[in-house]
């Protein structure tokens, strides 16, 4: 069985499940208690588990980190939330330089089972600062499982996994999805991180999309007269290639459409890993689509012109034939 439920309602009910599940979970950040998380994602949590197991810190994202780096280390599964994925940069010596390296400095001695849970994206109007996709920043560090999520299944079952797992997850959720609705089965699930799927089969050109690039691919292709295969990464590190790979090689082509800066982003990246090891399987030369290369915009107007858009995802898919 099945139930209709928003994006950020999938996001809470994974995080009480974990906690319910398993003692060590406990969750800290900005505002999670009463205030229930920026979004509603921890709403009621602290009256259901208490100081001991949902606190307030204060705004100071380094200390969040870190807190949740000597707790993961010590034992404990912290869930440590960050407002805006932007603030990855203020915490930034924890986030690049210490989290993501303990496994490997300690030998593989120390495991680090942490989550951070940052919302990410832009559409809202948040400006600059708070808008932007980090996933390539994070990415290029390794050590780090890299998550996003595009509908409210991907966003219950992936954080559930990312909780349970032993190492590092950045949880990557977009703002402007946060309402989106979407079937939850009722029974207990969980989605394996480092897989992709392939959420729409079809002969002539594999489309790589997530979060909201996902679901404008998908108006997109439905515009177009060709028969399009979309993929979900749901996860950007590790990186599922293998599926991706199959894909081109039934359709001989390739666009990668993400919400990254283009200049050095993780569309180029996809599409490198498939040229360099499956060149022989194209008929055409791929594409990438992402945000042009300026700040996001406060303005709806012109943050509306730099992230891509239905018209120029179908342009994009129309020049690969």
């Amino acid at each position: 069985m099945t139930r209709e439920i928003t994006y950020i309602e999938a996001v809470a009910e994974a995080i009480d499940e974990e906690m319910d599940r398993d003692d060590d979970v406990i969750l800290f950040g900005e505002d999670v208690e009463d205030f229930g998380g920026n979004f509603g994602e921890t709403a009621g949590l602290h009256e259901k588990y208490d100081d001991d197991r949902v606190r307030n810190t204060p705004l100071a994202e380094i200390g969040i980190a870190g807190m949740a780096l000597g707790a993961a280390v010590g034992g404990i599964r912290p869930v440590a939330e960050l407002q805006f994925a932007d603030f990855a940069a203020t915490a930034g010596d924890e986030i690049f330089n210490q989290i993501p390296k303990q496994p490997y400095v300690s030998g593989g001695s120390l495991e680090v089972p942490l989550t951070i849970f940052a919302p990410s994206g832009a559409g809202i109007g948040a400006g600059a600062q708070h808008s932007q996709s980090v996933h390539s920043w994070l990415g290029n560090v390794p050590g780090w499982v890299v998550v996003t999520a595009t509908t409210p299944y991907d966003a219950k079952g992936l954080l559930k996994s990312a909780i349970r797992d032993d190492n590092p997850v950045f949880y990557l959720p977009h703002k402007a999805l946060v309402e989106t609705q979407g079937e939850v089965p009722d029974e207990e699930y969980t989605l394996p991180l480092g897989e992709a799927v392939v959420e729409e089969e079809g002969e002539d050109v594999t489309v790589v999309a997530t979060q909201v690039m996902f679901h404008r691919a998908k108006e997109a292709a439905a515009d177009l007269d060709v028969n399009v295969e979309l993929i979900n990464p749901r996860t950007f590190a590790p990186l599922d290639t293998e599926t991706i790979a199959e894909s081109v090689e039934k359709t001989g082509r390739l666009v990668v459409v993400d919400e990254t800066v283009e200049r050095y982003g993780t569309q180029s990246h996809i599409a490198n890993e498939i040229v360099e090891n499956h060149f022989f399987s194209f008929d055409a030369p791929p594409k990438t689509i992402g945000v042009k290369d300026v700040p996001i915009p406060v303005s709806p107007t012109l943050e509306t012109e730099v992230i891509p858009g239905t018209e120029r995802i179908k342009a994009g898919i129309e020049s690969v034939f």
